[in-house]
């Protein structure tokens, strides 16, 4: 397991060499520096830092999960944007394998993090593509008469939770949007609803393709 020091190394390296970001001061972190050199994920040439190709591994699958974890922190969580940056670095490292994927599909393969920066694919990602299978996105995205379940609900307010679950809307539960405008309305069973869109928007649905 690789230390979540060298990994934040990793991520910002991963960031220059793939994404054009801006570059790691390596005078800044030499202990780290010299720990990812020995773990074989880092070299240091010409003054700069260059990954491996195992840290090439180790550095995207680093940006997958502090990506995922932003996700899940804004589209589950509801978490405040100012608070979003340090609370995905502390759970990226609590992500590992298995558990990222498991938030990739509850999620519905996202393909950016909130920042629109794109989320590298992971094996289920290559799986949902060949099953056809459709991102979650809110009820407001959905389309005239598209069908899907419900994925989760992304809200703190108790009171919007209680609307919700008194409808029907869970997690699991289907779902259909039968108009947009001027309110949405929605089947759930049996039953048909008619939501503001801010309510709506809170309604993360796995679309059927």
């Amino acid at each position: 397991m690789i230390d979540p020091r060298v990994e934040e190394v990793l991520e910002a390296l991963y960031e220059t060499e793939v994404e054009g970001g801006q570059t790691v001061a390596p005078e800044a972190t030499d202990d780290v520096v010299r720990l990812a050199v020995e773990e074989g994920v880092v070299t240091r040439a010409d003054g700069r830092l260059h990954l491996t190709e195992a840290g090439m591994a180790a550095a995207r699958d680093v940006v997958r999960r502090h990506r995922l974890a932003e996700r899940l922190l804004v589209d589950v969580l509801a978490v405040a944007d100012g608070d979003i940056e340090a609370d995905a670095c502390e759970f990226e490292h609590i992500i590992r394998h298995g558990l990222d994927e498991r938030i990739c599909v509850l999620l519905g393969h996202p393909r950016t993090c909130p920042h629109g920066k794109p989320i590298p694919p992971g094996p289920c990602c290559e799986s949902a593509k060949a099953d056809d299978i459709r991102e979650v996105g809110p009820l407001t995205q959905g389309s005239a008469d598209a069908e899907g379940v419900v994925a989760y609900l992304s809200t703190r307010s108790r009171r919007d939770i209680q609307k919700l679950m008194a409808m029907g809307v869970l997690p699991g539960s289907h779902i259909k949007l039968i108009r947009r405008f001027p309110s949405y309305v929605f089947q759930v069973g049996f039953s048909q609803f008619t939501v503001d869109e801010s309510l709506a928007s809170v309604i993360f649905v796995h679309w059927k393709s």
